[in-house]
């Protein structure tokens, strides 16, 4: 903050605070020492009041929040550049004087919002640590590792696959055998570091609207065994020739996916997280789909990305994971 606007912050909150205070004093000074019966001589819809001095407690309590105001505004920063005179470090372990990241004293919401990170670290850093070089099958295993899994779990990604883990619409069940970009343990955890971007390309301007409801029936009749609504007129002659010819490159021949690309499994119909009705995969095959994983690399650190690929490896793996 430049020296001119520091200055008039100051000015602005000191005088504003010094004014209310010289008000206040002056008022009460104008005012009689003791109660009475008389009135102010105006009538307020019929309500008269009292001509009586400020309660002393009511006068009390304005004298406590102008001192309360001056001891923020000289302990905290507020006053322009005043950084206050709260140390605004601490120490941890008692010994390391914590260092803060913008390099400056004093302080702030960010710096204690550092300190708290600190103090976690230093409790709970050698813990994440353990479990970071044990091997992903391993922790899967622990129950501690699974409660702290579990709690990285609720916090930072139920807001998308449920409580639960069992997905949405758009997202997937992470408690199935059904993985886009595959369910081994390193998988998992590359997912969760690096994130995914998913894009299923709209196909109706390549095999035209006509094929859009051949390839939907094909998949549900021929890929998964299931029936078409009842009147449905489809050539799946035709959807099986666009499928042979333009899907199979992502699915593959069988439709059974390919995780690299994170194409799904067209023969499962767990597998659709947009819904495998025919209208909606008509609307898939139509329109294309497009997500995103977000990387959780930079928020959550490497050893609680570990813990956290544990805690996914677990949901599909229960059986094979408490071996």
């Amino acid at each position: 903050m430049t020296l001119f606007w520091s200055l008039y912050v100051t000015v602005l909150s000191l005088g504003t605070i010094f004014t209310l205070t010289w008000l206040l004093f002056t008022t009460r000074r104008g005012q009689r020492s003791e109660t009475t019966d008389e009135t102010v001589g105006h009538s307020f819809d019929g309500i008269e009041e009292y001509d009586n001095p400020l309660p002393k407690w009511w006068f009390l309590l304005f004298c406590a929040t102008i001192v309360c105001a001056l001891g923020y505004l000289v302990l905290y920063p507020g006053l322009g550049n005043w950084k206050g005179l709260l140390p605004g470090y601490s120490y941890v372990n008692n010994e390391t004087k914590q260092e803060f990241s913008n390099g400056q004293p004093g302080w702030t919401g960010v710096h204690e919002w550092e300190k708290e990170m600190a103090k976690a670290d230093a409790k709970f850093g050698p813990i994440f640590a353990k479990f970071a070089a044990m091997p992903i099958e391993e922790v899967a295993k622990d129950p501690q590792a699974l409660k702290m899994g579990g709690r990285l779990f609720a916090s930072n990604c139920s807001v998308c696959h449920g409580s639960d883990a069992k997905g949405a619409y758009g997202f997937p069940n992470l408690t199935d055998d059904q993985w886009r970009w595959g369910g081994e343990p390193e998988t998992i955890k590359t997912t969760i570091m690096a994130g995914r971007h998913g894009m299923m390309p709209a196909q109706a301007p390549t095999i035209g609207e006509a094929n859009v409801p051949n390839v939907a029936a094909y998949v549900i009749t021929e890929l998964q065994g299931r029936k078409l609504p009842e009147g449905t007129k489809v050539d799946i002659e035709a959807g099986r020739k666009v499928f042979s010819t333009t899907c199979f490159a992502c699915h593959g021949a069988e439709g059974h996916g390919t995780p690299a690309m994170g194409a799904p499994n067209l023969t499962r119909p767990d597998a659709f997280i947009y819904g495998s009705s025919f209208a909606q995969m008509q609307q898939t095959i139509r329109y294309g789909r497009t997500n995103a994983m977000p990387a959780q690399a930079e928020l959550q650190g490497n050893d609680k990305v570990h813990l956290l690929a544990a805690y996914v490896y677990s949901l599909s793996h229960g059986d094979k994971a408490a071996e």
